[in-house]
């Protein structure tokens, strides 16, 4: 039985799949891992057929569709290739704090520019998600007449010192104990990056260290409501986690697309290696995992679209994909044998992205709870 898609879904498919056939060129992505080079042409062409923030309203170059649309795209990306996909989808990353939350201004000045693939955003959360209660590492804002001064130093920030703005927490000066949202834009004073990483996988996602010194805020780029930070990270997160979600699942895919051709090839004592029964029974386990994911990740993307988005959905497709993802790359390599460690082969590095995947946006502990929270429910 198959999730069944709408026509215009499946030709949202078709089209990425094309794309992606005759845009993804392996031997330029072995290249861009290995110096972390960001994908630039391929990301502005995709740009330019509306497969960047194709969940966001028209009149900001969006493509006015839904989050599963959006899930869609990022699984066929990832299928072909999850490095280039990555990078491409969580390009616009933190652009749905500003279309959720921003003012008027902000999302005509920056969210078109985002869409058309002409500017990368930021998300600058002072770790890999926002942590209820704890205000320790945010930077700290200084009120002064017209705006902030901001000082401080934020980890992990995803497309730092790549992108247009940052959509950044901080902490007042005089109540730390609420956050409130900014946006940071480029080029300001006192703003600097440096530690960028060389991550395990998802290389050819920047990601550095935002440091700020005393950088001037003005009152205009408060995002939402003041010492309402956190509320609103935490609502955007979750519809993060379906994304990811996809972008898992597209990878666990690619994986599995490329052990069953390698077993379909190999031959070990005069027959191919996919006649064995051991090899059969893996690669069914591999392929219920994938479909099992494929469920509860759509289903998440259809809450967001249905205007009653499932928290509790979300977290589980994004704990369930990305051990899916873990599971099945790290089964491939296996499948593989020593080719699997190889480049070449390319499952070596989609196990890598899967494992990044997993810790990003919310590890296995965070999304747990809000699980149980959402199982468990009020304890009286």
């Amino acid at each position: 039985m198959e999730f069944e898609l709408e026509k215009s879904q499946k030709e949202i498919q078709k089209a990425v799949r094309e794309f992606a056939k005759g845009e993804f060129d392996k031997e330029v992505a072995h290249e861009m891992d290995k110096s972390s080079a960001f994908p630039t042409r391929i990301w502005q062409n995709a740009a330019q057929l509306g497969f960047i923030g194709i969940h966001f309203p028209e009149e900001f170059s969006g493509g006015g569709m839904g989050v599963l649309e959006n899930a869609l795209i990022a699984e066929e990306f990832c299928k072909k290739d999850s490095t280039i996909g990555a990078a491409i989808m969580l390009s616009c990353f933190a652009a749905e704090y500003l279309w959720r939350f921003g003012s008027d201004q902000q999302k005509e000045a920056f969210l078109p520019d985002i869409m058309e693939g002409k500017m990368l955003s930021g998300a600058a959360f002072y770790g890999a998600e926002p942590q209820p209660g704890s205000t320790a590492h945010a930077p700290v804002a200084e009120k002064i007449s017209d705006g902030w001064l901001l000082s401080g130093n934020i980890e992990y920030v995803i497309n730092g010192g790549k992108s247009g703005f940052y959509c950044a927490l901080c902490s007042n000066s005089d109540d730390k104990s609420h956050l409130s949202m900014v946006m940071v834009k480029d080029g300001l004073d006192g703003l600097g990056f440096d530690g960028f990483y060389d991550k395990l996988g998802l290389r050819m996602t920047p990601t550095a260290r935002m440091t700020l010194d005393k950088v001037a805020i003005a009152s205009e780029d408060l995002i939402g409501k003041k010492n309402q930070g956190e509320k609103q990270a935490k609502r955007i997160l979750a519809e993060s986690w379906v994304l990811i979600a996809a972008l898992a699942l597209g990878t666990a895919q690619g994986a599995l697309d490329r052990s069953l051709d390698y077993v379909k090839k190999r031959e070990q004592f005069g027959k191919k290696i996919a006649r064995f029964q051991v090899t059969q029974h893996k690669l069914a386990e591999m392929a219920a995992q994938i479909e099992q994911t494929r469920f509860l990740s759509y289903a998440a993307a259809k809450s967001f679209d249905s205007r009653k988005p499932e928290v509790k959905l979300a977290a589980m497709a994004k704990l369930g994909a990305t051990r899916t993802a873990v599971a099945v790359a790290s089964e491939s390599v296996q499948l593989l044998g020593g080719y699997g460690y190889m480049t070449e082969y390319d499952v070596e590095r989609f196990y890598r992205d899967a494992k990044t995947l997993e810790l990003i946006g919310g590890n296995a502990v965070n999304l747990k709870n809000v699980i149980a929270e959402n199982v468990i429910g009020r304890i009286r």
